[in-house]
């Protein structure tokens, strides 16, 4: 895998050497107030999704720096990647709390949606977002992505349910 390069981001392959990163930002409660997984994350939790998963080819993670300086700000990753039916599932997060609202999450949308659709080949690529996360909603559709449904009430979060939306977005030249 390559580094893909935007106008201000660049993402690259996610490395074992990121790890302690990974764990920091997930742990954020910022993120994962916006996660289903809602555990804190431990080195050894990460290591084992790297090997069960990233090095497995189950997953393809990258971690989205700044052009400007190489700063890494947050990952991204295609996740339960189904070849035969050309879809997968697409996630993001913003770890480093001054990057996010500037435009970081829409142009990673797209990368990652051009990816999906000239590297990956798939035909679909959907995500899951609660519905009260307004700015990646407005991302998702920036990108690209339209809402196919509403689960209302799917997720119980600190005594509070949150309806899920599932958007994706189709490549019809990959049909």
């Amino acid at each position: 895998m390559q580094k893909i390069e935007g106008k201000q981001i660049y993402l690259r392959p996610i490395t074992m050497e990121d790890t302690d990163r990974i764990v920091l930002w997930r742990n954020q409660d910022r993120v994962r107030h916006n996660f289903i997984y809602q555990k804190l994350f431990t080195k050894e939790s990460h290591e084992n999704w790297m090997h069960t998963q990233v090095e497995t080819g189950h997953v393809v993670q990258f971690i989205i720096c700044e052009k400007n300086n190489d700063r890494p700000v947050g990952s991204v990753y295609f996740r339960d990647i189904d070849h035969d039916n050309k879809k997968a599932e697409y996630g993001i997060f913003i770890g480093e709390a001054d990057a996010a609202g500037r435009g970081i999450g829409s142009e990673t949308a797209r990368l990652a949606a051009d990816y999906a659709r000239d590297v990956l080949k798939l035909h679909k690529l959907m995500l899951r977002v609660f519905a009260d996360n307004v700015g990646a909603v407005k991302s998702y559709q920036n990108a690209g992505f339209v809402q196919e449904a509403c689960l209302k009430d799917e997720f119980l979060q600190n005594g509070i349910y949150r309806d899920m939306l599932l958007m994706a977005i189709l490549f019809e030249e990959n049909r």
